[in-house]
């Protein structure tokens, strides 16, 4: 029997029956499937622990180097500033070369910088290498959510790109973790470069395993190669027992198509500025860039911000025993604080595909403004209410963010846009948001120091507000929508 022509989409959402009849509840994973989850995961893992360790390495960053207050702002800025070009300048490049291709150049690229980060002797290639680390990740951002999303089960998309995401949580918390144990046992100015370090061989692992994933059929199929897409997608659903038996493609609906077409031939950015694509790049953009304000601000931070409100910095330290003591004791605090993330996230996972991407993420962004608010009360309050306020409000903010905000963004922007210039929607969402991150990570230092914590919260609180009413404003709920039906 000829196996009916059926959408790339159809075939990953098909579930089997048993012998009745009766179709079963679920569509299993395959072995391949959970090969390129693990490998996507571990993108989100590197960026949480470069980006986040960059808080424990920043003060011996300063001290190695001698760095003025713009000049750290512009340590903690650049592997953001990188985030952001990667994510616009390659993330683009999934929809024209694939998305196998590029989610192995950039674990490469990522590599190559980060050795030469360790090594670096100035203050200058820091910067570079710095730069060059947040380019590939800014890459990994749309490319890692593609290579899930179009290779998942439409019911179960939600929370396997979440899942992925999740691993940004972890990666923040193992940064922080590896930075304490690595001052505990080298306290020397130099330890910022073994924590760095500790990343290479992992990343290097993960680039070889990207090779021996399938590519995406949908962008195959977008492409026009459509034996090469029954190729791939034979791959990918390989299972025991086999089903399909065989893989017969037929291209989406046709007004799907003609849309697809259209994008490839104008290059597909205009796509992303007209109606009716323009509702799509203000949702996944704006309320990113908004949540990117607080999120690196609090996050990169967090060590600072706490011996600041708790008025541990008021006493200078006058040498590198003292510098290091008390980025230990920082380090604890933010590893404390860092568990909230992953808690965050795996609320998320729960919830997305239950409750709605858009419903999470309205009410993500104001548990964040009110968690910022119980912090920004604490710095008018006395002991014991103090440290009450200041660590329930912080620990509020980074579940909320992450069960909301830092988790739906980064899922919306994969899933709002057709499949011929999802790389490019996606990509330009992050770059967008990462021009957040990159002013909050510049300008939070000197801000700091000229004008102080609580107006920085209160600046955080009113972004927070804004970003629940942008969503609100134009929300499209993706949630159980097939890629196939999206952007049509």
């Amino acid at each position: 029997m000829t196996e009916p022509l059926r959408t790339v989409q159809s075939y990953i959402d098909q579930t089997p029956f048993w012998p009745d009849g009766t179709p079963t509840r679920f569509v299993p994973m395959t072995a391949m499937q959970w090969r390129i989850w693990l490998l996507a995961s571990a993108g989100k893992f590197f960026e949480g622990l470069v980006v986040f360790m960059t808080g424990v390495a920043l003060p011996l960053v300063v001290k190695d180097f001698g760095l003025s207050p713009a000049e750290r702002g512009l340590v903690s800025a650049a592997p953001l500033a990188g985030i952001m070009v990667g994510a616009i300048a390659m993330g683009g490049l999934a929809d024209i070369y694939g998305r196998r291709r590029m989610f192995v150049v950039e674990m490469l690229v990522f590599t190559l910088f980060l050795t030469g980060l360790t090594w670096s002797p100035t203050f200058a290639l820091t910067l570079f290498f710095l730069f060059g680390v947040g380019l590939a990740l800014g890459c990994d951002y749309p490319t890692a959510h593609l290579v899930i999303s179009e290779s998942i089960a439409s019911r179960d998309r939600g929370k396997l790109v979440l899942s992925a995401f999740a691993f940004q949580a972890v990666g923040a918390l193992i940064g922080t973790v590896v930075g304490f144990l690595i001052l505990s046992n080298l306290p020397e100015i130099s330890a910022w470069r073994w924590m760095y370090a500790t990343a290479i061989v992992p990343a290097l692992l993960v680039m070889l395993g990207r090779l021996t994933i399938s590519d995406s059929g949908h962008w195959l199929m977008s492409q026009g190669r459509k034996a090469e897409a029954e190729a791939e997608l034979a791959r990918l659903l390989e299972r025991e027992p086999p089903y399909p038996k065989q893989v017969r493609l037929t291209f989406p609906p046709a007004q799907d198509r003609m849309a697809s077409t259209r994008s490839s031939q104008t290059g597909g950015w205009r796509e992303l500025f007209v109606l009716p694509g323009r509702r799509a790049t203000i949702l996944a953009s704006v309320p990113w860039f908004l949540q990117d304000l607080s999120t690196y601000g609090i996050g990169i931070f967090t060590p600072i911000i706490l011996t600041r409100a708790m008025g541990h910095e008021t006493i200078a330290a006058h040498n590198v025993s003292a510098l290091i003591a008390r980025d230990i004791t920082a380090a604890k605090g933010a590893a404390l604080l860092d568990v909230l993330l992953i808690v965050g996230i795996l609320a998320a996972v729960l919830l997305a595909d239950r409750l709605g991407r858009i419903r999470l993420q309205v009410a993500g962004f104001i548990g964040c403004a009110v968690g910022l608010g119980l912090a920004t009360l604490s710095l008018g309050a006395t002991e014991p209410m103090k440290s009450f306020l200041l660590f329930g409000g912080f620990m509020l903010f980074n579940f909320m963010t992450n069960v909301g905000p830092n988790a739906q963004t980064y899922l919306l922007a994969g899933e709002v846009f057709p499949t011929a210039i999802r790389g490019k929607g996606a990509g330009f969402a992050a770059a967008f948001a990462k021009v957040g991150a990159v002013m909050t990570a510049f300008l939070f230092p000197v801000l700091l120091a000229d004008l102080g914590i609580h107006f920085l919260l209160t600046v955080l609180i009113a972004s927070s507000l804004l970003g629940a009413w942008v969503t609100w404003q134009f929300r499209i709920e993706t949630t159980g929508v097939s890629l196939d039906e999206i952007g049509r």
